[in-house]
């Protein structure tokens, strides 16, 4: 390493060093982590738990709600960064038309500032104090990218070509795939029609549910679109692999976009996060079947390991040390039950959850599970079917904007049933239909001090920063 790199860093360390100090010391700040997987509704989420933190009528499990004298937003710290269009999405969600906000593409990040009252033995001898809430919002495609870091080409495309051959969206990807040469020598035009052919693959993955997309620039490729650092694709390994053969150079790509993609963005953005939520549409993987929850349950498992904290792990070296406190998994769309069924939405979220949970509370981080709707948009009903009482919702079709009467299913009470025919590659579920409905956005009338109607969005609060206010 050159003198003048050791320098930098030394100087770079002790500057952090101090400004964490000062900022502990007179005004702490809190780093949020807020990311989803497929159709989660981040946006929603953010957008929703912001608004009800400035108006908290309905954050009644919020236990330190009645210590915040005042919130305000701030801008951002971090002045390269986008600011996540706090009103802009508030207003697509809220009026006279609701209709649902644009998904994230980008990193971008807000800043909550709290005022709140003394308390404890001492609250007479002190002013009110004051917290930073620095939300971090980030695509969950480059959460997933994470995991790559810990793989080498060969391992990624073994990976990945054995789950993309059971999967009719990647039919002409793997024909493709499997029709190349990965011994001869690199021809540009080849390598790019696999890389050409290997994307659309992801996009249709993603449209049509599945959870491990990756890697996610693919398709969120921003300023590196038709950069030979997105231009790979898993490959076959040939027996034999010259130094100019087409796999050498997939390799080197491969090896490039750990190290001058993912590792940069990590190292400067997730690794300074103090809590993490990441949101997952249960309900939806379910609905898709067997094989969607179950690579669910694997994305889900690979996200949590990312998280884990330890000097021997591969990912120490990214995030320098410093762990992301507390893990929340939240399975959305809540409103699309009865509230009868939360209880068993939940229970199936934790055990998805179960083996990567207890490998990260052994390591020391704090992780939890709950089902939440960040924006409630349908009413409960009772259906009456044959004589028998259904527990349904009713709300706005998306396609239509009519009205409409939803009986999902009724999930088990046993997340084995969801889970045991996953973990065995079921193509369906043997007893049961589970039906979804997209609704749009509710039109509701905003009380003053009152936030956008929610179900649970309180107590996802309470758990992410509550300690800390």
């Amino acid at each position: 390493m050159a003198l003048s790199t050791l320098t930098d860093s030394i100087t770079t360390q002790i500057e952090g060093a101090l400004a964490s100090l000062q900022g502990a010391l007179f005004e702490p700040t809190l780093r949020l982590g807020v990311t989803g997987l497929s159709r989660s509704g981040k946006t929603v989420f953010i957008t929703s738990l912001v608004a009800n933190l400035l108006n908290r009528g309905r954050m009644t499990q919020l236990s330190a709600a009645p210590r915040v004298q005042a919130v305000h937003l701030q801008p951002q710290p971090d002045l390269t960064l986008p600011r996540f269009d706090y009103e802009t999405h508030l207003a697509a969600m809220t009026g006279d038309s609701p209709r649902w906000p644009q998904s994230t593409r980008a990193i971008s990040e807000l800043r909550l500032s709290f005022r709140l009252a003394p308390y404890g033995l001492f609250a007479g001898l002190s002013g009110p104090r004051t917290l930073h809430l620095d939300i971090v919002d980030y695509p969950g495609e480059w959460l997933l990218d994470l995991a790559l870091m810990g793989k080498s080409y060969t391992d990624w495309s073994e990976a990945t070509l054995d789950r993309l051959a059971k999967r009719a969206e990647a039919a002409s990807f793997m024909a493709q795939a499997r029709a190349e040469d990965g011994a001869l020598r690199l021809d540009e035009a080849r390598a790019q029609s696999l890389a050409t052919a290997f994307t659309d693959y992801l996009h249709k993955a993603r449209a049509a549910g599945w959870s491990d997309c990756t890697p996610g620039r693919f398709l969120l490729p921003g300023d590196l679109a038709g950069s030979p650092v997105l231009t790979f694709a898993p490959l076959p390994k040939p027996a034999e692999t010259p130094r100019t053969s087409l796999w050498r150079e997939m390799e080197r790509r491969f090896d490039a976009y750990k190290s001058r993609v993912v590792q940069p963005f990590f190292r400067a953005h997730f690794a300074k996060l103090d809590r993490q939520i990441v949101l997952a549409d249960v309900l939806g993987a379910i609905h898709q079947g067997p094989q969607a929850v179950e690579d669910l349950r694997r994305t889900m498992a690979e996200v949590l390991a990312a998280f884990r904290p330890g000097t021997n792990s591969w990912l120490s070296g990214i995030l320098g040390g410093r762990r992301v406190e507390k893990i929340l998994f939240a399975a959305t769309k809540a409103d699309h039950l009865h509230h009868l069924q939360h209880p068993a939405l939940t229970a199936i979220t934790e055990t998805l959850l179960s083996d990567a949970k207890a490998r990260a509370d052994f390591a020391g981080a704090d992780t939890a599970a709950l089902s939440l709707a960040a924006l409630r948009c349908t009413v409960e009903e009772m259906l009456d079917q044959n004589g028998t009482q259904l527990p349904a919702v009713r709300g706005r079709l998306l396609s239509n904007d009519k009205q409409a009467l939803m009986y999902p299913g009724e999930l088990p009470t046993d997340p084995g049933r969801i889970l045991a025919p996953a973990r065995d590659g079921a193509a369906r579920w043997l007893d049961a239909d589970y039906a979804l409905m997209a609704f749009a956005p509710a039109r509701s009338h905003q009380a003053p001090g009152m936030g956008p109607p929610h179900i649970r969005l309180d107590r996802a609060a309470e758990f992410l920063i509550g300690d800390r206010l």
